[in-house]
């Protein structure tokens, strides 16, 4: 199978892109799931070329709106469509899907892959999925794909601060989504509720503060618990009141002040230590969280 790299690859050459950008996440350690900025604001009137066969599709969010979209699958033109910036696409890698480049676009495109399907089937205990059920060229309206990709728009230009846990939560969250949704993914067995039990609350917030930078994968906190990841994400959501990647981003702020009380080490310093990329990074984190920069913080503490 091609995979997400020599799609990327595949994807800025067929549509004349000086690069295409991509953000990685490795998920239930079978697959990878990748989502690719596409733009051009001054494209070559053509038609795409084709991409690498496999069994993947692309589900394409629109972040400016493609008036008169003109689209083909298997050489067959679809019925001229239009999409709205916050719409998505969707296309079948098998299909050799093309559209004429005629105007501006830009779109973030998840590429799921038959593997990762099938590995969060696996995960959540239901039948493996088929094809997806869409319309060629046909633009949705789907809040869900369209607030995940915007959580994931500051990734691309500072992917350094982005830890791989809250990578791995939001392409999981949208393949779930998909799959769900347009695949008719059901789980075998009625969703468990409630939260976790102490034991488990216990070995998986110790396992997460021991990785501050995000670093621990979900599927590693979810098998210490003897769980499925969406059992455990769910599960650690109603203990704590967070999904584990923003407990674990106050965590790390709880970490900082700990630092900061102590006045040893400085800003960049303190930051390195709790987990963050610099400490542009955790002023940012910090401020956004606490409402105060940390030398605010610092200050005010002591006073």
């Amino acid at each position: 199978m091609p995979g997400v790299d020599v799609h990327r690859k595949s994807l800025a050459e067929q549509l004349r892109l000086e690069d295409a950008p991509a953000i990685v996440a490795r998920v239930l350690r079978k697959g990878e799931i990748g989502v690719i900025e596409v733009r051009n604001d001054n494209p070559e009137f053509a038609q795409s070329g084709s991409l690498p066969f496999e069994d993947a599709y692309v589900v394409a969010l629109m972040l400016r709106d493609y008036p008169i979209h003109r689209y083909w699958e298997d050489g067959r033109a679809a019925p001229p469509g239009s999409f709205q910036a916050g719409q998505i696409g969707i296309c079948d890698l098998k299909r050799d899907p093309k559209f004429l480049m005629d105007k501006p676009f830009h779109a973030l495109n998840f590429h799921l892959s038959r593997a990762v399907f099938d590995a969060i089937a696996d995960d959540m205990h239901a039948p493996r999925i088929g094809e997806l059920d869409y319309k060629p060229g046909v633009s949705i309206e789907d809040k869900i794909i369209r607030d995940l990709g915007t959580m994931l728009l500051g990734s691309f230009s500072h992917p350094e601060r982005v830890s791989p846990m809250f990578l791995e939560h939001i392409t999981l969250a949208a393949a779930a989504h998909v799959a769900h949704t347009y695949g008719g993914m059901r789980p075998a067995a009625p969703r468990a509720k409630g939260g976790l039990a102490p034991w488990q609350l216990r070995r998986s917030t110790e396992l997460l503060a021991t990785h501050l930078d995000g670093s621990v994968a979900l599927k590693s906190a979810a098998d210490a618990c003897g769980l499925s990841i969406s059992h455990f994400t769910r599960a650690f959501r109603a203990s704590t009141g967070l999904p584990p990647y923003q407990w674990l981003m106050h965590r790390r702020i709880e970490a900082a002040k700990d630092h900061l009380l102590q006045r040893r080490r400085s800003l960049s310093e303190i930051a390195l230590a709790a987990g963050f990329a610099d400490q542009s990074h955790f002023t940012n984190a910090f401020t956004r969280i606490v409402g105060i920069s940390p030398g605010a913080w610092q200050r005010t503490v002591q006073e």
